[in-house]
């Protein structure tokens, strides 16, 4: 796992070259949004029983086949699976908006899950409309400006929207 930080020194050594006028302007400007990327990340894990509960709850009202007799989520044991699953994805997103860079959510959260979920019989369709509606409940706590620093964090609230995009695409 690398932060965005030790990525392009890693990167820049590979190269055996000194860190660019962009490169540092990047890492600059990512300082500078330092308190706004911790003030989204706090959102997120103040918010998160709530985040995965709601996107839970809109999930099985659209796909109600879910929560039946021999749905995915029947009995207790497989909800309970399937809640903790999205916390997971949901707590690896965080991790990686945090970073600044989803090579940790890559690496420890992603790879092999649509592998893990065709074995399980996992239909990766409702886990990617899961995954949709955590990002669409973190983007809008990521838009509302209360108790927090004024300023455009537009370029923020695109770069979790991808965490979370590159997550749904990975299962299905």
């Amino acid at each position: 796992m690398l932060d965005a930080f030790a990525k392009v020194v890693a990167q820049a050594d590979a190269r055996g070259e000194f860190l660019s006028n962009t490169q540092l302007d990047a890492l600059s400007s990512m300082v500078a949004e330092g308190n706004k990327r911790l003030d989204v990340v706090n959102k997120i894990n103040s918010n998160a029983s709530a985040i995965v509960t709601n996107s839970a709850r809109a999930l099985f009202a659209e796909q109600p086949q879910l929560i039946q007799p021999g749905g995915n989520a029947y009995t207790n044991r497989r909800m309970a699976a399937c809640l903790r699953d999205m916390e997971i994805v949901l707590r690896y997103v965080s991790y990686a908006m945090i970073a600044g860079d989803s090579s940790v959510l890559d690496d420890r959260c992603l790879n092999g899950l649509r592998e893990t979920y065709q074995a399980l019989g996992t239909p990766g369709s409702s886990v990617s409309v899961a995954v949709q509606k955590m990002k669409e409940a973190s983007v809008a706590l990521a838009n509302d400006l209360t108790g927090t620093p004024q300023g455009d964090c537009s370029a923020l609230v695109a770069e979790l929207g991808s965490y979370f995009d590159r997550a749904a695409v990975s299962v299905v």
